[in-house]
């Protein structure tokens, strides 16, 4: 088969395929209108973030059998469209799973204590020891907001860093304690009114576009410290930036944008916004691990094997 790799992964991706016997181009950074001058050569597509699968590449795509997400968010891909024209979506939960679970903490344990503001002034030569006053993670409430499998791990390591953790899925739809110390709370403004740090780990759907907004904003603790490593839109950025100037939100880490990379930065300048360019699954490990997995599954359905990971429409 003829598959297009059109977003830059791990160079194992393509070893996997063309190992297996299959006919690999890379091609990275494509305009819109040179992937659909090409898309109708393929028989496969994999893609990351960066390429958008539109309904008019789809219809494009005459020979098209699969296309794969080298991660586990498909918002880039419209899967409506493409299961109407008989095309597997699949994706690659968990393999970048600990890459993002890293950043969120990286998050939670600088806002605390100001790292970035630190950093910034040393390297303006000044010594504000006595501004830069931070607070400890261990005994605080964490909330996090989907319990998914980054939302777990997010959740288990914070346990051991000394938090208590309460958590809001939709999917729980029970209050219980789970094996770890966890517990699940049926109403999201239980989390919302007694969260110190609240983490957002909820995949990007029309239920949760605009999530969190000045209503939910409004319920928080006075404090909070507010954390989006999932999927930019989810949180209503003019509303975040507001709580922020209101004082509700005492700082934010923000690494995904309503439009990336964002045009307006009132929120990225904000001075108690630390921000990152959408690197939360952005390791060496994190890249080998989604690359080699999308590459395998391609070459097992291929084969006629077991065919997994398979994404619905909503």
């Amino acid at each position: 088969m003829k598959i297009l790799i059109s977003d830059k992964s791990s160079p194992a991706c393509g070893e996997v395929l063309r190992e297996a016997g299959h006919s690999v181009d890379e091609k990275f950074g494509l305009s819109p209108q040179e992937l659909l001058n090409i898309i109708g050569e393929y028989e496969g597509l994999i893609v990351r973030s960066a390429t958008k699968v539109t309904v008019e590449v789809i219809n494009a795509a005459k020979k098209m059998k699969v296309i794969g997400r080298a991660g586990s968010g498909v918002d880039n891909i419209d899967v409506k469209a493409a299961v109407a024209k008989n095309i597997i979506v699949m994706n690659t939960p968990g393999a970048n799973t600990n890459a993002v679970v890293e950043l969120t903490l990286a998050y939670m344990l600088a806002l605390g204590r100001h790292l970035y503001t630190a950093s910034a002034t040393m390297k303006d030569r000044k010594w504000e020891k006595k501004a830069l006053v931070g607070t400890e993670v261990q005994g605080k409430v964490l909330g996090v907001v989907g319990y998914g499998k980054i939302g777990r791990q997010v959740a288990i390591k914070s346990r051991c860093l000394g938090m208590e953790v309460i958590c809001y899925d939709p999917y729980v739809g029970r209050e219980i304690i789970d094996q770890f110390g966890v517990k699940l709370v049926a109403d999201m403004d239980v989390l919302l009114q007694g969260a110190d740090y609240i983490s957002v780990h909820v995949p990007k759907t029309p239920e949760t576009s605009n999530l969190f907004t000045s209503k939910e904003f409004s319920k928080m603790k006075k404090g909070v410290y507010f954390i989006n490593c999932a999927r930019g839109g989810i949180v209503k950025e003019s509303d975040l930036l507001k709580a922020l100037d209101d004082g509700i939100v005492a700082a934010a880490g923000i690494d995904v944008y309503e439009t990336e990379p964002p045009t307006d930065l009132k929120l990225a300048q904000h001075p108690r916004v630390m921000c990152t360019p959408h690197i939360g699954a952005s390791t060496a490990e994190a890249q080998e691990n989604v690359g080699t997995q999308i590459a395998a599954q391609f070459v097992d359905m291929f084969a006629g094997k077991e065919i997994r990971n398979v994404v619905k429409p909503k």
